[in-house]
């Protein structure tokens, strides 16, 4: 038989696996690879990989670039003082009451109420899981780019500028 490595003729060669290859070895070239157990492997099966091969392979997946514009978004809702208003008189609580089972201050929560403070994603959080709400939404992000046919309805720079 012949060594697949130094190509000596050998009376015995060994199966053994050199960097992800079955190759027959002989004694002395044995040493370089790792056993090779064929009911371990099915036949078809992939041969294992190398350390380098993976790690290449999960550098390749994490550097991929994701479409931002393209993906879903949780948002406030538009009415969010009074989805916090209603579930707050629902478990029957005034706004005093309310904000000492939160520790918040009663005026943040009039303020929240009337929708004249935007809660930060901390203060949705608290909200949420005391009465058992959601006040977020999901928004399709990375709407229509230039505009099309629609008019703007608030302040523009053709506002400021004098046409002649």
């Amino acid at each position: 038989m012949i060594c697949e490595m130094c190509g000596k003729e050998v009376p015995v060669t060994k199966p053994m696996l050199v960097e992800g290859t079955k190759l027959n070895l002989c004694p002395n070239c044995a040493r370089f690879g790792d056993d090779y157990k064929a009911s371990s492997a099915a036949p078809g099966s992939p041969v294992p990989k190398s350390v380098i091969e993976e790690r290449l392979q999960k550098r390749e997946r994490r550097m991929q670039s994701r479409d931002v514009y393209s993906s879903t978004t949780k948002e406030l809702i538009e009415d969010y003082g009074r989805a916090v208003r209603e579930a707050r008189e629902a478990k029957g609580m005034d706004q005093e009451e309310f904000a000492k089972s939160i520790l918040e201050r009663k005026g943040n929560i009039a303020r929240i109420e009337a929708n004249d403070l935007v809660p930060d994603d901390k203060m949705i959080a608290k909200l949420e899981k005391a009465l058992g709400i959601s006040l977020r939404e999901d928004v399709q992000s990375g709407g229509q780019v230039g505009g099309g046919n629609r008019r703007s309805e608030g302040m523009t720079l053709s506002n400021f500028i004098k046409k002649q």
